[in-house]
């Protein structure tokens, strides 16, 4: 059982966003690095960024497809970078990075959850997110009951997340961690401090809830 839960804010642009999340209790913190996103940032930026980051936050690269160029640039210049990929990446492709990394998979009715999770068997954890058209969940909430017990990997929870309904969301499927970017924002790519704040505050009042019923 986890003694908390990871919390990951992504789509991260701006310096006191950064911050901003730091302060609030995360964990770990995502940039966008694929391009028709519209909180992509550049490398070079995200490198800017990643500078910023205390020891033991960790910093997250959302890839679409990416190339081995692509990669190889990433983590030159974000040396502890860990992947995130969210497009059609094979298990072969993620392998070849050969670095630490996360699969998104794109939650549907019919999606055999563990039958993905079983195909990537050297991935950190699996981001579970809401299927629409294109990449990415568009900050849409998918039923959390397609969720599978026994999935054969970590699970990050994500997909339309916001501080009044991730405690439901924990306490339902109990993830290793919680991921959430459009949920914390005044717009696109421009974070909210105090909705941050109120997300990482609802995520420790969900684990809270977990000890108390585990000590009774």
């Amino acid at each position: 059982m986890n003694e908390r839960t990871r919390i990951k804010i992504c789509g991260i642009t701006r310096e006191a966003d950064l911050h901003a999340a730091v302060e609030a209790g995360a964990d770990a913190i995502g940039f966008v690095l694929w391009p028709r996103s519209p909180r992509h940032v550049s490398v070079e930026r995200a490198a800017e960024l990643a500078l910023r980051l205390p020891a033991f936050v960790m910093p997250v690269g959302l890839f679409v497809n990416p190339s081995p160029d692509e990669i190889r640039q990433a983590t030159a210049a974000i040396p502890q970078l860990l992947l995130q990929f969210h497009g059609d990446e094979t298990p072969s492709a993620c392998d070849s990075a050969q670095r630490p990394y996360l699969r998104a998979a794109r939650m549907a009715p019919g999606f055999d959850l563990l039958d993905f999770a079983s195909q990537y068997p050297t991935a950190q954890a699996i981001l579970l997110d809401a299927h629409v058209e294109g990449y990415g969940g568009g900050g849409k909430v998918f039923d959390w009951s397609l969720i599978p017990p026994n999935v054969p990997r970590p699970v990050v929870l994500s997909g339309g997340l916001h501080a009044g309904n991730v405690t439901e969301g924990i306490l339902q499927v109990r993830p290793w961690a919680v991921d959430v970017s459009s949920g914390v924002e005044q717009a696109k790519g421009i974070k909210d401090a105090a909705a941050i704040r109120r997300f990482c505050e609802a995520v420790r009042e969900a684990d809270a809830r977990i000890a108390n019923q585990a000590n009774i």
